[in-house]
């Protein structure tokens, strides 16, 4: 019988217990394992750093939910990125969105550029400007959609299409969509990236990473090697935590994209509001776009308000039911000047607050926003 994702999502690591019958997975904490009586380890596993059998369940509901061939857990999202940065050569050429998350840009140029590889950047909604950035020899394309933080709409199938006739890869930062929302593969993408730290962990409690593969070919092999080699694997116990969290995603996350729509077109209609990114609103730049590609809009938007660097970060710091942190995805709201958490270099409009919408209700948090509204 074929599930939806709804329910492979709630049933992730529920199969009874072989010896307990458990409907909850065990943790298998162990680093190493014996050998059998030949001296062959014939369960599988050898050293925790190659593999384990609860980061095995995770990975394979991980590969099961983006419908990919292989899922590899790393102990962060920068682990899984540097480690796809890591299997390319001195010389490659990587092409990033100009607006991406800092962590990224920032190992791409500051770290990755000593070890040779040839970072650029472009406006990854304008299909144009892409083609043109592809005339120049590419190894690498990057997509983050929404973009982060200025929810920036790429079109998946289109900058797949362009990257292919180039012989270039296509990894889709898919963190703030989750598979419930978009599906990278379905629209071209070789590998789909994921923090599972926010909407797959979902209480703010685990670090982890992931990397998908739509094929388990030679660069599959290649980054997973690098993955033990160096040892950034996710401990098994955050492996339970997003197993843990990944069965209540699907509810999560539909209250928390309705939430923010809410929010977003209050906000949109607000006198202290300049302007509000979120690809729901109809007057969004991506929403066409976002309507084909996504099955809900997202639990994220940003804001500018009319104001200085200095009132936004008083809005921040004066909510009630938005903690004023960094992070996404967790349980609570949680609400944050970009600009300052990115420094110097930050490409980040002085003015803007990035927003995650928690399970309150959304009555309780838009009634917070426009009393915080009227004190700045």
């Amino acid at each position: 019988m074929k599930s939806s994702l709804e329910t492979i999502a709630a049933r992730v690591g529920t199969e009874p217990d072989l010896e307990s019958r458990a409907l909850s997975p065990s943790i298998q904490m162990a680093t190493t394992y014996a050998r059998d009586e030949s001296g062959n380890h014939s369960a599988g596993f050898v050293y925790s750093r190659l593999d384990n059998p609860t980061r095995q369940k995770l990975e394979l509901a991980l590969a099961e939910l983006e419908g990919g061939a292989k899922a590899l857990a790393f102990s962060s999202g920068m682990a899984a990125v540097n480690a796809i940065f890591q299997s390319l050569k001195p010389g490659d050429r990587i092409l990033l969105p100009h607006d991406i998350y800092y962590g990224v840009r920032s190992l791409a140029t500051d770290h990755f550029g000593s070890w040779g590889l040839i970072v650029d950047t472009v406006n990854m909604a304008d299909l144009g400007q892409v083609k043109q950035a592809l005339k120049v020899p590419t190894q690498l394309v990057w997509i983050e959609t929404p973009s982060n933080p200025q929810l920036s709409i790429t079109d998946i199938q289109a900058i797949s299409d362009e990257a292919r006739k180039v012989g270039a890869s296509v990894v889709v930062d898919n963190t703030w969509s989750t598979p419930l929302i978009t599906r990278p593969f379905e629209f071209g993408a070789h590998v789909v990236m994921h923090s599972i730290t926010k909407y797959f962990g979902g209480h703010s409690d685990v670090l982890g990473g992931a990397l998908i593969f739509a094929e388990e070919d030679a660069w599959c092999a290649k980054v997973q090697a690098i993955q033990q080699k160096a040892g950034a694997v996710l401990d098994p116990f955050s492996c339970w935590l997003t197993m843990r969290g990944i069965r209540s995603m699907a509810v999560r996350l539909e209250r928390q994209c309705q939430s923010a729509l809410i929010l977003a077109e209050f906000l949109a209609g607000h006198s202290a509001i300049e302007h509000v990114h979120y690809p729901g609103l109809l007057s969004d730049p991506g929403h066409e776009i976002a309507s084909r590609q996504m099955n809900m809009f997202g639990g994220m938007l940003s804001i500018r308000i009319k104001g200085t660097a200095e009132q936004a970060k008083r809005l921040a710091n004066n909510l009630h039911y938005f903690a004023n942190a960094t992070s996404l995805g967790g349980t609570e709201s949680l609400i944050e000047h970009r600009a300052s958490i990115e420094g110097p270099d930050s490409k980040t409009p002085d003015n803007l607050l990035r927003i995650s919408v928690g399970l309150e209700s959304v009555e309780d948090l838009m009634k917070d926003l426009k009393n915080g509204l009227k004190k700045i």
